[in-house]
Parts: C-alpha cells; structure tokens; sequence
C-alpha cells in the first residue's frame, strides 16, 4: 500500500544542483526515487533539482491530490493552469473552490488570442482531423503553459499525471527532462485506490463532475462521461488523442 502520510509544513530547502548533468544519472536517481513515497520524492527533487519550481495543474478530476501534497511543502508554489476558453464552468467552479481552500497561488496562462477570436479564424479545429486538434493544443495548451514556466523562471516542474490513466503515461519515469526543464510525477506510481484513499484521509473533493460520470475532465467540446460501452481513453477527443501535448515533446499523441 503506498504511505499516504500527510505532509509536514518545512523550511525552504536549497537546491544543490550541480551546474552540469551527467547523463547517466537520470537513470540512477529513477532508481532509487522508484522505491520511495511521493513525500520523499518531492523532498528530493527540491534538495537535488533546480528552482524555481512549479507545479501544474489541470484541476481534473484527482487534481487536488497534488495542490494538497504540494502546498503543504511549500505553501506559496506557484500553480499554472492553462484556461483555453472552454473548460466546464464545474472546472472554473473548482478552480475557484481549490484556490479558497488551499490559498493556492495561482497562475493563469491563456492563449494570446481568445478562444471567440481563434473560433472566427480556424473554426472548431477539435472537429477538423487529428492534425488540426494538435493545432489547437498546441495554441491554447503547450505555447500558454512554456510561456508561463519561462516567466516563472522555472527549472523543474510538478506534475500529477499517473501510470494508470494512458499507455504513454505507462512508461513514465518520476523524474525525466522535458522540453528543456526537469518534470517530476510524485505520484506517477499511484493507482485510483490510492488517490481516493488521500483525498478522503484530508477531506479533499473529486471534480463536481466525478459524480456525473467523467473520469477525465478537459474542454467541453471534447470531453464526455464515461459509460459502459467505452474505454476511459475514448471520453477525451472521440478516442482521437488521450494526450493533449503538455505531458509529451509535441501536440498529443
């Protein structure tokens, strides 16, 4: 059973990240971070890893897993959301809910152009083939996202992404380098038993729209609940894509 013990508020911890990276030691630090509990391997990455750091979030279904986990480290972390102009009012609704609990600091990136404007210029390109959703991804997800990791000067970046929700995210390590910057999955290891069992343990809520059906949640035009005659894979994009391009060297897969 993973340790689900509760994070204890600590001292700012001081990088000691040496100014170069040897190649093979990504391999060694998965090693030895695979056998350790997420608290740990957020300990370890903020001793070992460069700052700044920042973690970011999707406010899905689990999101509050991480922004709990995290916020008890280092209550001031700076939380990037990328708003695309068509999340689920459920999800500004939670982002709102989250922010007040938590007294998170958040960081909200948007595409340059608004979704209205993008919508006159390129049409509904989520129902245009798979080459023009990674368009969109890439517009309204990955650019808003680099940009505010840039501004925040970051050098590693949290994720919550876990093992269990794709094939790509199957093969993830904890630690890996994305896109020029260290990515760290504290909970990458965990299975669905584990988060309910957090999120319950520290009174934290799912999505308002976990109890309509979704397993995953992201904008309203590609997003649906999941029902008996489907994978969980098929609830985002018709099946098209699972991943939007922020977890991946591209827009999607």
């Amino acid at each position: 059973m993973t340790n689900l013990e509760q994070v204890q508020p600590s001292q700012p911890i001081q990088s000691r990240f040496p100014a170069s990276l040897p190649e093979p030691w990504l391999n060694q630090w998965n090693e030895l971070l695979e056998k350790q509990t997420p608290v740990e391997r957020v300990a370890w990455a903020m001793e070992n890893l460069p700052g700044n750091f920042v973690l970011s979030s999707s406010f899905g279904i689990q999101s509050a897993v991480m922004l709990h986990m995290m916020t008890q480290v280092d209550p001031n972390i700076p939380v990037i959301v990328t708003d695309t102009g068509h999340l689920f009012p459920e999800t500004y609704q939670f982002i709102d809910e989250l922010t007040d609990k938590l007294n998170l600091n958040l960081q909200v990136y948007s595409a340059k152009q608004s979704a209205s404007w993008q919508l006159a210029r390129y049409g509904e390109q989520w129902n245009q083939g798979e080459d023009e959703l990674k368009r969109y991804n890439q517009l309204n997800k990955v650019e808003p996202l680099e940009r505010g990791l840039t501004e925040l000067q970051a050098g590693t970046w949290f994720s919550g992404i876990r093992r269990q929700q794709s094939e790509h995210r199957a093969g993830l390590s904890v630690v890996s380098i994305l896109r020029g910057r260290f990515k760290v999955h504290p909970i990458i290891d965990w299975t669905n038993r584990d988060v309910h069992q957090y999120l319950t343990k520290h009174g934290l809520p799912y999505h308002p729209l976990w109890d309509q059906g979704y397993v995953s949640v992201g904008d309203t035009h590609s997003t649906r609940p999941l029902t008996a005659d489907m994978d969980e894979s098929d609830t985002r994009f018709n099946g098209m894509q699972r991943e939007c391009g922020l977890h991946t060297d591209g827009g999607g897969i």
